[in-house]
């Protein structure tokens, strides 16, 4: 199978030599992306630095850096310089995060809009481009900035710029202006309708998704104890089910019985009743766990459904000890 792509963000409570020979495992393994997240932990550039350097053929990705924690010129600045130490392996994912993550912890105006991603990307690809830097937008001002490093050359492959998105605005703006998309808690049988709205985007700036790359994260857990794994994974989508916009894109996948059960609980203080709410059928569209052979054949069912790359995100069954072996044998099942 090609093209596939691993988050190696589980990995990083290793030490950096294991970590880093993860990455170079990954690598040798076939796996096109490295994905690393940003939230409360590790950032994002960093660590696609520390992959990019310690590889050569591995693309690095984010998924992703929030748009309102940089400014679109510093995202620009660091995506240059990732891409001259790996050059055309880079992949920025750029979102438009949380209110926790913004407002709270960053203490910053958590104002979600189209239009701040649009004109983010706008500012980065002058960045990268080494062109000069003159922007007047409803989100961003920039004057006479220009990158002094040496701009890319001509046969270099310039930065891919990639836009988390769940619902219909958000991926046709993917389609419109970035060079690819990357979805989240989506199971195959919803990707066509996630295509056909990034097909409408890519019809208003008239190209087609021809070289567009149509990834998506995948939580996968390869084991022998399935019920333990399908336990964690169930606890994973309740945290993901209590907040707004991930219930309003459950529901809209068809699971509105239970995560309108699952927010009643929630919200009445019951977190382990919430947890009970996921019914098979939602964590059989959410997740796979089994064996390598049935793992490997879900996996197949994400390309035929349109994906160019889906994104192997390892977990492993339950909290119990090191699980470094449960991680490692998922990444190993594909490659």
């Amino acid at each position: 199978m090609t093209r596939l792509g691993i988050v190696l963000s589980p990995f990083t409570r290793l030490p950096t030599a294991a970590f880093v020979a993860v990455a170079c495992e990954a690598e040798a393994r076939g796996y096109r992306t490295a994905w690393v997240g940003e939230a409360g932990g590790y950032d994002a550039i960093s660590l696609m630095t520390l992959i990019a350097t310690h590889t050569e053929r591995l693309h690095v990705g984010s998924a992703v850096v929030p748009v309102q924690t940089r400014t679109p010129v510093l995202l620009g600045m660091s995506a240059a310089s990732l891409n001259h130490w790996a050059p055309g392996r880079v992949m920025l994912g750029l979102g438009l995060s949380s209110r926790v993550i913004v407002g709270d912890w960053h203490g910053l105006p958590f104002q979600p809009s189209l239009q701040q991603i649009r004109e983010t990307v706008q500012i980065i690809r002058l960045v990268v481009a080494g062109e000069r830097v003159n922007f007047e937008g409803k989100f961003y001002r920039a004057k006479n900035f220009r990158l002094t490093a040496a701009p890319p050359a001509p046969s270099t492959a310039p930065v891919r710029i990639v836009l988390a998105a769940l619902g219909p605005e958000m991926l046709e703006l993917a389609g419109e202006v970035a060079d690819g998309v990357v979805l989240n808690w989506i199971g195959p049988e919803t990707v066509p309708a996630s295509v056909r709205h990034l097909e409408a985007g890519a019809r208003r700036a008239d190209r087609t998704l021809d070289a567009f790359e149509i990834a998506s994260f995948v939580r996968v857990c390869v084991t022998d104890a399935p019920e333990r794994a399908r336990a964690t994974l169930a606890r994973d989508i309740t945290g993901y089910a209590t907040v707004d916009v991930y219930a309003s894109f459950f529901r809209a996948a068809g699971f509105a019985p239970e995560v309108d059960a699952l927010q009643a609980a929630w919200k009445s203080g019951d977190r382990a009743g919430a947890v009970k709410q996921l019914t098979p059928r939602v964590l059989d569209a959410l997740g796979v766990v089994g064996d390598e052979a049935f793992c490997r054949a879900r996996i197949a069912d994400f390309v035929g459904a349109g994906l160019s790359q889906p994104v192997i995100v390892p977990f492993a069954p339950g909290e119990e000890g090191d699980p470094r072996a449960s991680l490692l044998r998922t990444l190993r099942a594909f490659g």
